[in-house]
């Protein structure tokens, strides 16, 4: 399906079932280089043209973000999928500047497409091109390899081939993995390219805590957890295969609960992630934490994920609060400060984090900056996006941001995590059900622009640097 819209349309939110679709592929011309465009724009010193980058010229009001100096940012599309704002997920952007994007299936409850391609033709900013694919199977993962797209789907990968700059594929997609498994607590599946040939996958654990009853109070957890020879984990595939399974591609990393947020490192070719922490240390065990104490704990983990390596899950958990390293489970008898346990759990044993986030932030995204448009600190930097959490009671619940961490020459951080971009939902609150927009994925532009998709409002972002050089040491 394949529609070019006016620009009215795609911001009113309007269903793209009530256009004509059109049957040909226009190409795109090619994109400004950052250098030049931002050369241009800071020789002619009005206003105007200080919020842009080429053509493309930021909202006036940043599209309702707060974000550093130099920095502004406009709205690509509110998609709308099935009447309802699209719950747009991870993000892929071509060379020529296409942004391809994932409409989830949550509960494995699928939309009528599941990706949705969009095609800036004048330059502004804006899409004013859309293509739809991937009739009724939704999901959350998207990656992109010369021509390829690769897309997550809660039970399978699927491959679709696009070259020559399409905006649709020229086939009905390829099986690349088959079975994969999509009941239970976490069912989004994360797929990233190492090269052409290693494709890694993310499968989440089914439960909260491996507990003998799932999310129930003093249920004790089950040893050695049944989850995770399956799940709970990253398998890799090979990218160029078809009608893999979970058995036969390879179980690469263990004890990692969920990994929405995935990513390969360009600097050292390692991959990377943020875990989604557990759940309900004081709902279920009150004996050992405070509530404060449960909204506070455990750490997001943002960790190496190397070949066999094992974060622990669901023995251990790390604790940012009051110990400030991993400890025992209390379904596995800790008591808040145990590290060891009668299993023959060591959890100092396991997979350590190198830079934590704040405890229910639930990360669904992340990258490794390789454009050249932002100013030379954030080069080689993440960006990790934060989707929010709902179970920081009493507290408020905290994330729904853009937070970037520095990285150094030797590739570790070089600094602990600032916000980069905040107010996506545009609420005081009760958060999360009063949020207008939940950042999920980040991708880079061809030009350098940072792209950030929401599937609570269905929102592309891209935020552009148009600041002076003045400001790269900031």
């Amino acid at each position: 399906m394949h529609a070019r819209l006016p620009r009215h349309l795609i911001h009113s939110g309007i269903s793209l079932a009530i256009l004509v679709a059109a049957c040909s592929e226009r190409p795109t011309a090619p994109a400004t280089s950052a250098a030049s465009a931002l050369s241009a724009d800071r020789d002619n010193g009005d206003n105007d043209n200080e919020r842009r980058v080429g053509a493309a010229r930021c909202d006036a009001d940043n599209a309702g973000l707060t974000l550093p100096p130099g920095f502004c940012a406009l709205v690509v599309a509110d998609l709308v999928e099935d009447g309802q704002p699209a719950q747009a997920r991870h993000m892929a952007v071509t060379p020529n500047g296409d942004v391809f994007v994932a409409i989830n299936s949550p509960n494995n409850q699928n939309p009528s497409f599941g990706i949705i391609g969009l095609r800036d033709h004048n330059g502004d900013g804006h899409a004013d091109e859309q293509s739809r694919f991937s009739p009724g199977l939704g999901g959350s993962g998207l990656a992109w390899d010369d021509g390829r797209l690769f897309f997550g789907a809660n039970d399978r990968v699927m491959r679709f081939r696009l070259p020559s700059g399409r905006l649709t594929p020229t086939d009905a997609g390829e099986t690349v993995v088959a079975g994969l498994p999509n009941t239970g607590d976490h069912i989004s599946k994360t797929v990233v390219l190492s090269d052409h040939r290693q494709l890694f996958v993310n499968i989440g654990s089914a439960s909260n805590s491996c507990q003998i009853a799932n999310r129930v109070a003093q249920s004790p957890g089950v040893f050695p957890c049944p989850e995770l020879p399956i799940r709970a984990g990253v398998w890799l595939f090979d990218a160029r295969g078809t009608n893999q399974s979970e058995a036969s591609g390879t179980h690469y990393a263990t004890g990692y609960r969920n990994l929405v947020a995935l990513a390969i490192n360009p600097m050292d070719r390692q991959l990377y992630t943020v875990q989604q922490g557990r759940d309900m240390l004081f709902e279920n065990w009150p004996q050992f934490y405070t509530q404060d104490e449960s909204a506070n704990m455990p750490a997001e983990e943002f960790a190496i994920v190397t070949k066999g390596s094992n974060n622990g899950w669901p023995y251990c958990y790390f604790d940012a609060v009051r110990e400030h390293k991993k400890v025992l489970a209390p379904e596995y008898g800790g008591d808040g400060h145990r590290v060891q346990g009668p299993q023959g759990i060591d959890c100092a044993s396991y997979n350590q984090p190198i830079l934590t986030f704040g405890a229910h932030w639930s990360p669904d995204g992340m990258l490794f900056y390789d454009g050249k448009q932002f100013p030379e600190r954030y080069r080689g930097g993440a960006f990790v996006a934060l989707h929010g959490g709902f179970n920081r009671a009493p507290e408020p619940n905290q994330g729904f941001q853009v937070q970037f961490v520095p990285f150094g020459r030797n590739g570790r951080p070089a600094g602990g995590a600032e916000t980069f971009a905040d107010g996506f939902a545009g609420s005081t609150g009760p958060l999360p059900a009063t949020a207008k927009h939940r950042p999920v994925g980040v991708a880079v532009g061809p030009d350098g622009s940072l792209y950030v998709s929401d599937d609570k409002g269905g929102r592309i972002y891209r935020i552009l640097f148009v600041g002076g050089r003045d400001r790269d040491h900031h």
